[in-house]
């Protein structure tokens, strides 16, 4: 097979074992990094926070420049201020750092690190007889800890956590919220500070200022803080973290703000982003009636986060796959499968894929539902990320599928649309378009009809590029496309096909009956 060296370390994560481990899901771990890139721009990990509602002054003109002396001779000013002893000098200073930080262009963060401020910034947390002073320090903190790991470091080696958590008590909501702000931008960090914060009881001082009388705004950077402790995987948040959280996330996947929709779909699709035994607590909370609902959202944030969660639940067990199933999620998929985001798309198809990769009566529900239409119109008209998603669905869905629902696929013009992707640069899709043509004259082989099936590929311009491939470079694509041609369309195989009589009207996979689908 052409898949044959591909790693067996994948082979594991496959949803139908019993089924050749190849022809399932066996990028489920491979693309996964692929298909999260898009998160970098829908969900960031840190935020600086570079206005504030009340707070309309604009920067000074010494604040706006990138001069360098001058941005010196400001720090030594506020360190002399915030080292004193006046109450309204270090109010001064802190300010005066805080507008330097909230720069939207290179703020100073390791020119105040290196000025010894953060120290006096921390100490300056405590103090609860001045909340202006508190405010303000916390406020340089957090976006000291929106930049790169060092930096975060910086702020947490210097004490900052304990009095961030203490902080979220402030009676004052101010306060209170950019206290939540600096903790989620050092959760976003990494699972060791993730983990740090979980260890320090982050998670019930945090849930405990989810109440009803709560601001948006507020909610929306708490929201976005605890997705920041559901992330990253290498390891997982601990189940005890996780069954801590859920049960709020799933309160906010019901507000209707759609920032907070957003961050707790984000939060969900962490969650679901493991082993089967991660997503059925996911499943138990019964959200996924909820998530296929969200899949309708006008807002794209919302969307992708929705469907990023929903396919990942649709990657695990079959059990799991039918549950998404039977929450509707078939019926969602068509319209996003013809989205005009091309990420929206791609997102789609590879949920489409992986539900494909299940047992025939899930594939069979993909046919009921209408979804091999949408599936056909990406092969052919769909950007190229997009067409290998669809690529992988359409070998799932031969691998695993019965003759019949083979037959149905190939007379719904998937066969002609990835003969022509046969043409693509990819490597690793070229074999998995061969594995599925493969696929398909198995099946013909169980109906007697592979001569038939040689006359249609053919006829579509398949052989040809079937052919063309025996040069390829690789040589798993060589032998891959040369074993098609020696066992379908070697000479002996053309003497057969002329003993049969071609104008057949029996024959499931000829030509008449695929003319009019194969139309671009």
């Amino acid at each position: 097979m052409p898949t044959e060296n591909l790693s067996d370390k994948r082979m594991s994560k496959f949803k139908n074992k019993g089924k050749e481990p190849t022809k399932m899901r066996d990028r489920r771990i491979a693309e996964c990094v692929e298909l999260r890139k898009a998160h970098k721009v829908e969900s960031i990990m840190k935020r600086r926070n570079i206005s504030s509602v009340g707070d309309e002054e604009p920067l000074s003109p010494e604040d706006n420049t990138d001069n360098k002396q001058v941005i010196s001779e400001t720090i030594q000013e506020i360190v002399a201020n915030v080292n004193g002893e006046c109450p309204e000098k270090q109010r001064q200073g802190c300010q005066a750092a805080r507008k330097l930080l909230s720069r939207e262009r290179n703020p100073p963060l390791k020119e105040i690190i290196e000025a010894g401020l953060l120290t006096r910034f921390v100490e300056f947390l405590g103090r609860n007889d001045d909340p202006t002073l508190q405010f303000e320090a916390a406020w340089s903190l957090t976006n000291v800890a929106s930049g790169t790991s060092w930096h975060t470091q910086q702020v947490v080696e210097h004490g900052a956590v304990p009095a961030f958590i203490a902080l979220l008590a402030s009676p004052m909501l101010n306060i209170s919220e950019q206290a939540v702000w600096a903790l989620g931008n050092i959760a976003g960090d990494g699972p060791s500070y993730r983990d740090g914060l979980i260890d320090c009881g982050v998670i019930p001082a945090l849930l405990a200022r989810l109440t009803p009388d709560a601001p948006v705004g507020y909610l929306r950077n708490l929201t976005w803080t605890l997705s920041n402790l559901c992330r990253n995987k290498n390891p997982f948040p601990r189940f005890s973290a996780v069954q801590q959280m859920l049960p709020s996330i799933i309160q906010l996947l019901h507000h209707s703000d759609k920032s907070i929709l957003s961050d707790a779909c984000w939060a969900i699709s962490y969650l679901t982003d493991g082993p089967n035994e991660r997503i059925d607590v996911v499943i138990k909370t019964g959200i996924l009636p909820r998530l296929v609902e969200l899949l309708g959202f006008e807002e794209l944030t919302v969307v992708t986060p929705a469907l990023r969660s929903i396919g990942n639940i649709v990657s695990g067990s079959d059990l799991q796959t039918q549950a998404a199933i039977d929450a509707g999620v078939l019926s969602a998929l068509p319209q996003l499968m013809r989205h005009p985001k091309s990420s929206v798309q791609k997102e789609a198809a590879w949920a489409v894929s992986n539900i494909a990769a299940g047992p025939c009566q899930q594939i069979q529900q993909l046919i009921t539902c209408g979804l091999l239409a949408p599936l056909v119109d990406l092969l052919r008209n769909g950007d190229f990320k997009t067409q290998r998603e669809a690529v992988w669905a359409v070998t799932n869905y031969t691998s695993g599928g019965t003759v019949d629902q083979v037959v149905h696929l190939v007379k719904c013009g998937a066969l002609e649309a990835i003969l022509n992707l046969l043409q693509a640069k990819d490597t690793k899709t070229v074999l998995v378009i061969l594995d599925a043509i493969n696929n398909i004259f198995l099946a013909a082989e169980k109906l007697g009809e592979v001569d038939k099936l040689c006359l249609l590929v053919e006829e579509v311009g398949g052989l040809d590029r079937i052919e063309f491939l025996q040069n390829h470079e690789n040589n798993a694509v060589y032998r891959a496309a040369q074993a098609l041609i020696e066992k379908y369309f070697s000479e002996d195989g053309d003497d057969q096909c002329l003993t049969t009589e071609a104008t057949d009207s029996n024959f499931v996979f000829g030509p008449s009956d695929l003319q009019k689908r194969f139309v671009f």
